[in-house]
């Protein structure tokens, strides 16, 4: 990275299904030298992506440029003195939106969200999860109380995505604009034009 003063963005992944947003963010943040990425990864997570993808731990680690344990809430973005830009959580399981929700930071990555969310900064959560129970839908407006985004990756059908990387990438751009991270991934809706009525 050569950018000598760069945003931090911390890039988690639990073990709901969907590791391939976690996956794509991360490799898009990679060609950017203006932000630094920050992976925490759980258990779960690590053997979701293994089995939707086929990417084993190393490798998943490799795509970021520091990585941290799920069991040690001594790292540094644990802490609200380490600035960060925001945290993506892609995607997000019911257990740990129900963390969240809920201020149980007994493993790194909902200690850093809570973190994230004392410090009044962007908090995305993928939320990957249906049909939704009552206990999902009042943590995810627990989380919206508290400043958070939760993000469910619904496809935007109106761009006729051509295949599922297509909408993949559509739905990690979009999670980066709400990052405040300018991107090319989507086109932004500009209405449906009157020769189209």
């Amino acid at each position: 990275m050569s950018n000598s003063n760069p945003r931090k963005l911390i890039v988690a992944i639990s073990g709901a299904s969907g590791a391939i947003y976690g996956v794509e963010l991360l490799r898009q943040i990679a060609l950017r030298d203006d932000i630094e990425s920050h992976l925490v990864v759980s258990a779960s997570g690590y053997l979701t992506a293994a089995t939707e993808l086929g990417i084993d731990r190393p490798s998943l680690e490799a795509l970021a440029d520091v990585h941290h344990s799920d069991r040690n809430v001594g790292a540094c973005i644990a802490s609200g003195s380490f600035e960060t830009t925001a945290m993506v959580i892609a995607p997000c399981s019911m257990k740990t939106l129900g963390n969240i929700a809920n201020g149980i930071g007994g493993s790194l990555m909902a200690r850093a969200a809570d973190v994230v969310l004392k410090e009044r900064r962007r908090l995305v959560l993928v939320a990957r999860e249906t049909p939704l129970n009552l206990a999902h839908l009042r943590n995810m407006a627990s989380v919206t109380e508290m400043g958070g985004i939760v993000y469910p990756p619904v496809p935007a059908f109106y761009s006729a995505p051509a295949d599922i990387e297509t909408m993949v990438r559509e739905t990690v751009g979009r999670v980066l604009s709400l990052c405040h991270v300018d991107n090319t991934l989507y086109a932004p809706w500009e209405g449906i034009s009157q020769k189209q009525t």
